[in-house]
């Protein structure tokens, strides 16, 4: 249970400090969906991750990751953040995938949001191809900046 709140409040930390617009940074590609052999994942387990996100995740995070209310990053009426877009014009590719694949089986409840947690409903491989899905929007230098970050060791 101490871990779960340490990981709670880490995510939190995360979500406010490190979440800053970083665009200007990179150079996007015009094809967000570009999935090459530099990947950690298959072209197959991001097409599975599609048909999953699709019945899952898309209604609240977008079809492309776009994110469905904007701006993200602003408080709605009710006091909490909307669900924030899952390509690279938000934060998902700041979290290393441990947060990413936390955050599916979990749910935001831990950390103050509203997404259902995953973990009855989705397999570990599903949430993979999740995630393998979702960072098939990213363009290959915020993907590369997240493993700069050590996205797959934390």
């Amino acid at each position: 249970m101490k871990i779960l709140k340490i990981i709670s409040i880490l995510s939190i930390v995360f979500l406010i400090l490190g979440c800053e617009d970083k665009k200007e940074e990179f150079i996007k590609t015009e094809d967000k969906n570009i999935v090459d052999s530099k990947r950690w994942y298959s072209n197959e387990m991001a097409q599975k991750g599609k048909v999953v996100y699709s019945n899952n995740c898309a209604y609240c995070h977008g079809t492309n990751g776009e994110g469905v209310i904007l701006p993200w990053n602003q408080k709605m009426d009710d006091g909490r953040y909307p669900p924030p877009p899952l390509n690279d014009d938000a934060h998902a590719w700041h979290h290393p995938i441990k947060a990413l694949r936390f955050t599916i089986n979990e749910g935001g409840k831990p950390i103050g949001g509203v997404m259902p947690a995953f973990k009855d409903k989705l397999s570990s491989q599903d949430v993979d191809n999740v995630i393998a899905h979702i960072q098939s929007f990213w363009s290959d230098p915020y993907y590369e900046e997240w493993l700069k970050r050590d996205g797959l060791n934390k």
